[in-house]
C-alpha cells in the first residue's frame, strides 16, 4: 500500500517509521517542500514530496498537521480516498466555532473540508511518545488498542487492516459524529487499553455524555495531557535512530 503523509511532525514519523517496517511505501510532506525534507528521507527510508504529491501518491493518507490548519489538505487529490484524522482540538491554537459549541466533531469538521474523501478518525487517541515503543505483533498479550470512528465501513476496514499492520489492533466505537467519544477528557483518551477492555470502556460512562458532551470534550481549559505523562522522553525517536 501507498501511504501519503501530510505533515511532517513527530506524529507523521512515528507512523511514517512503523508502515515502512511494515511494508508500505510512504510520502511524507510539509508546507515548506521537499528539499526540507531529505533527512527525513533518509532517516525513514521515505519518499518526500509536496503536499500535493503526497496526496496523489496514497491509497490512503494520514492528515498529520494541526487541525486549524485543515483547509491546507488538498480536497481535489483526496476525492475517493480514505483519509486517516489523528487530529485533536487544541483552542489555544486558534478557536474554531463548530467545535466550541458541540456542532461538529474534528473528523466531522475535516469531512465536511473533503466531502468526497472518506475520513476515518484514528491515532489521535495515542501520546506520540507511545506510537513506536507500543506497537506489537498480532497476537502479543500485551497487544494495544486504539479507538476508530468513521461513516465508511469500508474505509473503517481500511483503516483496522493498517492500524493491525503497524502494530494495533482497533476497535470501532461508530460513525464520525461518537469521535468525540476518545478524544481531550474522554475516559479512554490516551490510555493504554487492550481490545476487550477499549471496547467495554469506549462508551461514555460520566454526566457529560450528548451534545453537552460533546462540546466539553473540545472545549478549552486545563487538559491533563500537561501532566508528566507528555514530558516524558520521546522513546520513539531512539527507536527510529537506531
Amino acid at each position: 500500500m501507498n501511504l501519503g503523509i501530510i505533515g511532517a511532525g513527530h506524529m507523521a514519523q512515528a507512523v511514517g517509521w512503523l508502515a515502512v517496517k511494515a511494508g508500505h511505501r510512504v510520502m511524507a510532506s510539509n508546507s515548506r517542500g521537499p528539499r526540507s525534507l531529505l533527512g527525513l528521507r533518509e532517516a525513514l527510508g521515505c519518499e518526500v514530496g509536496s503536499i500535493s504529491e503526497a496526496a496523489a501518491f496514497g491509497d490512503v493518507v494520514f492528515a498529520a498537521i494541526p487541525l486549524q490548519a485543515y483547509r491546507a489538505i488538498p480536497a481535489a487529490s483526496l476525492a475517493g480516498k480514505v483519509v486517516l484524522n489523528p487530529q485533536n482540538y487544541f483552542p489555544h491554537f486558534g478557536r474554531i466555532p463548530e467545535l466550541e459549541n458541540g456542532e461538529l466533531t474534528t473528523a466531522e469538521l475535516l469531512a465536511r473540508h473533503l466531502p468526497r474523501s472518506h475520513v476515518v478518525k484514528a491515532l489521535n487517541s495515542i501520546l506520540v511518545e507511545d506510537v513506536v515503543p507500543d506497537a506489537r505483533p498480532g497476537g502479543a498479550a500485551d497487544r494495544r488498542a486504539l479507538p476508530i470512528a468513521g461513516d465508511n465501513g469500508e474505509a473503517k476496514q481500511a483503516a483496522i487492516g493498517f492500524l493491525n499492520e503497524i502494530g494495533y489492533d482497533a476497535v470501532d466505537a461508530g460513525p464520525l459524529a461518537e469521535g468525540w467519544r476518545f478524544e481531550r477528557r474522554r475516559p479512554v483518551y490516551c490510555v493504554p487499553l487492550d481490545k476487550a477492555m477499549l471496547a467495554q470502556r469506549r462508551g461514555c460512562h460520566d454526566a457529560g455524555c450528548g451534545h453537552a458532551g460533546r462540546a466539553l470534550a473540545l472545549s478549552d481549559g486545563h487538559s491533563w495531557l500537561t501532566s508528566s505523562a507528555m514530558r516524558r522522553p520521546r522513546q520513539w525517536s531512539k527507536a527510529i535512530a537506531q
